[in-house]
């Protein structure tokens, strides 16, 4: 008698405990690939994981230094340093995005001889550290300036919550399609520290809707990040602070990316090998 955990209902679906089964062993690579991922970049011996929550905190405290010197305390009526903490993370988690992502199935081109593991294995693994360090350290940069009394408790956390995940499933998206379009055109793979700069004024991390004139806002909104980080900064500051967003408009956007992205990593495997 055959396995039940593996045989198929008669309607020809997979059974509850074959899904599990699949899940779990997706979940044990993916595991793997991670661990390995940060033991390759930081070493065994070294700060490890420590160090990719370490560097954007070291970034965003030597930025919020730089500016409170340059800068006055409040930006249009913002206060500068929270205001620095929502757009600098926001950045960085965007390019840390775009910077390993497209070069993720290359430096680990040797991994896919084994049958285990997919490309999709590789971007998830990557997804979920740059995801998870970036995370970290907005949590700890927030702790820290709410006990020297420079932010306060976030008004809405639901908000802001669903602002920085949607930010994080739009880059990874944005980021998939990239590295799928550099595998099959080199012009694209030399354009990709280009296209991490552009986000910079394009992402609406150092500028916020509402500083715009009306007729500008509309278009600048036409960018689905803008709307991500504008929803962070509602959750931080509320509704004191003008704030322009929507909360579907990005997520058909991260949608799109995602399938295109996933469709692009899912046939890149014969571009990797034949190189």
């Amino acid at each position: 008698m055959s396995n039940p955990a593996l045989r198929r209902q008669r309607s020809g679906r997979p059974s509850p405990i074959a899904l599990w089964a699949w899940a779990s062993r997706n979940a044990r690579i993916v595991k793997a690939l991670l661990m390995r991922e940060v033991i390759t970049r930081f070493g065994r011996e070294g700060l490890g994981f420590a160090w990719l929550i370490g560097e954007p905190l070291i970034f965003t405290f030597g930025v919020m230094i730089l500016w409170s010197v340059t800068k006055p305390s409040y930006e249009h009526g913002v206060r500068l340093a929270p205001f620095v903490m929502t757009g600098y993370l926001s950045i960085i988690l965007i390019r840390h995005f775009i910077s390993y992502l497209t070069v993720a199935l290359q430096a680990n081109v040797g991994l896919l001889y084994h049958r285990p593991v997919k490309p999709l294995h590789i971007m998830s693994s990557r997804i979920l550290m740059e995801f998870g360090g970036a995370t970290a350290a907005y949590f700890v940069v927030y702790m820290v300036l709410f006990a020297v009394g420079q932010v306060d408790l976030p008004h809405n956390y639901l908000l802001l919550y669903y602002g920085w995940c949607l930010l994080a499933f739009l880059s990874a998206g944005f980021a998939m399609i990239l590295t799928g379009l550099s595998m099959r055109y080199d012009v694209v793979e030399r354009i990709t520290g280009l296209v991490g700069y552009l986000m910079i004024p394009l992402s609406g991390a150092f500028a916020m809707v509402a500083w715009f004139p009306s007729s500008v806002q509309k278009y600048y909104l036409m960018i689905p990040f803008v709307h991500c980080i504008e929803m962070t900064r509602a959750g931080v500051f509320g509704e004191f602070v003008p704030t322009h967003y929507s909360l579907l408009y990005p997520l058909g956007w991260a949608v799109v990316f995602n399938v295109i992205g996933l469709l692009l990593i899912a046939t890149a495997r014969d571009h990797i090998e034949s190189e």
